[in-house]
């Protein structure tokens, strides 16, 4: 296994003239937080937000940081406000394959082999595969060439009609789950290039015989929404979590996404545990 970099995740560029006012102001408002409310946060005033969101105040560098702490605005998303209020972008974007990366390159892939037999991935920002394990190599059997030409995306080769899709036994339930989460995250990224993917996968058509699927409530799994995915004649049964890096300090590591797949009941263990022997 080895960690791809899969380039960096474009955004539309800010207009020079547009200033960080009017971005903060889009943030604010996105996030539901009154000027007031996020003075009382950011230790500030409700009139020198509404004079930095004007324009009529120009922001230091520390109190900018701040105000996008509070207003939890992506790694991204504070650089482009510092360039808008004329400073110089505080978080790097440093590519997986750089040097400086090599620790964190290491630990991720331990990781996610120490996961296996169970399956595990690492994603973008815009679900593109960085790594996975042998876990998830079991699960993309049969899956056509086409679909397995990097860079590779999780949401393509789960939602595509010639993907996994056929195979999930309650694909209406997972498919939902799916874009539910890149709605949310569309709405707290305001990313474009996610918006394309979301829109282009929830326009794949469903496989036949989605209809008559499995009901979603699965008898012994109650606490979470699995995904039950057929292999080898079997059905497996899964419950997917995701796990970020805290305070991340660089655009790339704060894009990241560790997702692993934790068997939902004993026969996917006892199945998993055959196929490492």
């Amino acid at each position: 296994m080895t960690i791809v970099p899969s380039g960096p995740t474009s955004r539309p560029g800010t207009p020079p003239d547009q200033g960080a006012g009017p971005l903060l102001r889009a943030w604010r408002e996105q996030r539901r937080v009154s000027q007031l409310e996020l003075a009382l946060r950011a230790g500030s005033s409700a009139r020198h937000i509404s004079f930095v969101e004007t324009g009529r105040s120009r922001p230091s560098e520390e109190m900018l940081l701040r105000l996008a702490e509070h207003l939890d605005v992506p790694v991204r998303d504070r650089n482009a406000l510092l360039l808008a209020a004329g400073y110089a972008p505080r978080y790097p974007q440093t590519p997986l394959d750089d040097p400086s990366m090599a620790a964190l390159r290491e630990g991720v892939e331990r990781l996610i082999q120490g996961y296996e037999p169970y399956p595990a991935l690492v994603l973008d920002a815009t679900y593109h595969v960085v790594a996975a394990n042998r876990g998830i190599a079991m699960l993309l059997d049969g899956v056509p060439e086409s679909l397995l030409v990097p860079p590779l995306n999780a949401m393509r080769l789960v939602l595509h009609p010639e993907g996994l899709a056929p195979r999930i036994r309650n694909l209406r339930a997972w498919r939902g789950h799916l874009l539910e989460q890149m709605e949310r995250q569309i709405a707290l990224r305001r990313s474009e290039p996610l918006r394309a993917l979301y829109e282009e996968v929830a326009a794949y058509p469903l496989p036949p015989g989605t209809a008559d699927e499995e009901p979603e409530e699965e008898p012994g799994v109650s606490f979470a929404l699995p995904m039950r995915i057929e292999h080898a004649g079997r059905v497996l049964s899964f419950i997917s979590s995701i796990s970020t890096f805290n305070t991340p300090m660089d655009v790339t590591v704060a894009e990241l996404a560790i997702e692993t797949f934790l068997p939902a009941d004993p026969a996917t263990v006892k199945y998993l545990h055959s196929l490492a022997m």
